[in-house]
């Protein structure tokens, strides 16, 4: 339905386009065959151009702020005991949002730095590349625990580095992220104990009552609720999750 919908509104924009003596641009992909190294290197630029927009999503996820954030509101939605609210794809959105919040300084960094430059023909595309990597590994090691990145730096076989400056990004990466799972965990933790609290208070009560058949989440899910709302629950989440980054 939604191709249909899509193909009469381009048939009826071309028609109109043809009424107004207007032309639309024609777009041809041609597949040839490569004659110079030149033709060879735009080649290979484009299918590392396209391996690394696939990659996109993993990035935006793994060397961001994305996972703790979304890690803390996935337990909370668990703790309250509230199935289908909030709405997976609310709290997808806001932790993106919160995610651009708190990555913003280092993608302005990233900007200043090495994008508005090569865009300027001020610095080759490798010298971009080594100067707005460098922002956001600055900001991952921050984050990433010694342990956690000592881990793999005995995986990866390598010479003990002297500085964390010869600690290359792809064991910087993998470590950053075991080490947010890990404080996304932590956070979890602590979100669950007040509820469980209410839990085993409402059982209790429940079956000193001999009402043991009704189920306790019945009676504890209002309660939940309404210390989440005197507590400005939501203010307190975020201002926590957003204050342990460093």
């Amino acid at each position: 339905m939604y191709v249909l919908v899509i193909l009469i509104l381009v048939l009826g924009a071309s028609a109109v386009a043809q009424q107004k003596g207007m032309t639309l641009p024609k777009i041809s992909i041609e597949v040839g065959k490569a004659t110079r190294p030149e033709d060879v290197s735009v080649t290979l630029q484009i299918l590392f151009l396209m391996t690394i927009l696939s990659l996109a999503p993993a990035l935006l996820i793994l060397t961001t702020a994305f996972t703790r954030i979304i890690l803390v509101f996935h337990f909370l939605k668990q703790a309250m005991g509230t199935a289908q609210m909030p709405p997976a794809q609310i709290l997808v959105g806001l932790a993106l949002f919160l995610t651009f919040f708190v990555m913003a300084p280092v993608w302005n960094k990233v900007n200043d730095q090495a994008l508005q430059p090569y865009l300027n023909n001020r610095l080759t595309m490798n010298d971009a590349y080594n100067k707005g990597v460098e922002p956001i590994r600055e900001f991952m090691l921050r984050q990433t625990r010694e342990e956690d990145l000592a881990l793999f730096v005995k995986m990866a076989d390598m010479e003990k580095p002297k500085n964390r400056s010869e600690i290359p990004t792809y064991v910087i990466i993998p470590a950053f992220a075991i080490s947010e799972m890990r404080i996304g965990f932590q956070i979890g933790f602590m979100m669950f104990i007040p509820f469980l609290v209410i839990d085993m208070v409402v059982s209790s009560i429940l079956m000193s009552m001999g009402m043991m058949m009704l189920p306790p989440v019945m009676i504890s899910l209002p309660f939940k609720i309404l210390l989440f709302i005197l507590v400005d629950g939501w203010h307190l989440v975020v201002s926590s999750t957003l204050a342990s980054f460093h």
